[in-house]
């Protein structure tokens, strides 16, 4: 039984993953809402291993340090997300910088994900890390994509293209949820289209 592999990402509707610094949006865009921090939590209580590229690891390490008390970097699910076991795929980086239980491992990134899939007794998580996710959709080793869309188009602010040149793939429709009345998480099974 391998365990199962899911690509967990933020995306505003016209799919950007986020914006550059001269919008005035704030993190989630500034559409955040106690569901959605609720239910975030709720996700990240569950044992589970997160898996990183070397620049989604560096940002989140960037943002957690720049965190202060009552910031939204310190929401709860951000802070269990930095407390879960951490596999950051990597052929550059020469530490961890800190991150309580994180693991570096070089080598190409199929490899690593399929041996973690096989060997892992708990689900597989990524949170962000678009072009590694991209990869390992394309090698079908992603079980589970769960965007979580939130309400804004970003056409001239957005950057980072969830799925820039990502190959194509058929959707099932696994779960669907509306939060805070306004922010759509969809939870998909991909299959490459053939």
């Amino acid at each position: 039984m391998t365990a199962t592999y899911t690509f967990d990402v933020f995306s505003s509707l016209d799919g950007f993953g986020s914006h550059n610094s001269s919008g005035d949006w704030g993190g989630y865009w500034g559409k955040q809402g106690p569901e959605l921090l609720g239910h975030r939590l709720g996700l990240y209580r569950e044992e589970q291993r997160m898996v990183f590229g070397a620049t989604t690891f560096q940002s989140n390490v960037r943002m957690l340090a720049s965190g202060t008390e009552g910031g939204e970097v310190l929401d709860p699910w951000v802070t269990r997300l930095r407390d879960l076991p951490a596999t950051v795929v990597s052929n550059t980086l020469e530490g961890t910088f800190d991150w309580p239980d994180a693991t570096i491992v070089r080598g190409d990134a199929v490899d690593i994900v399929t041996r973690l899939k096989e060997e892992s007794e708990v689900p597989l998580r990524s949170h962000g890390s678009l072009s590694l996710n991209r990869t390992l959709m394309a090698a079908g080793l992603v079980d589970r994509v769960q965007v979580t869309i939130f309400p804004v188009l970003t056409g001239r602010t957005g950057v980072d293209p969830v799925f820039r040149d990502a190959a194509d793939f058929d959707l099932e429709l696994l779960e669907s949820r509306t939060l805070d009345g306004h922010i759509q998480e969809l939870v998909y099974r991909p299959t490459l289209h053939a």
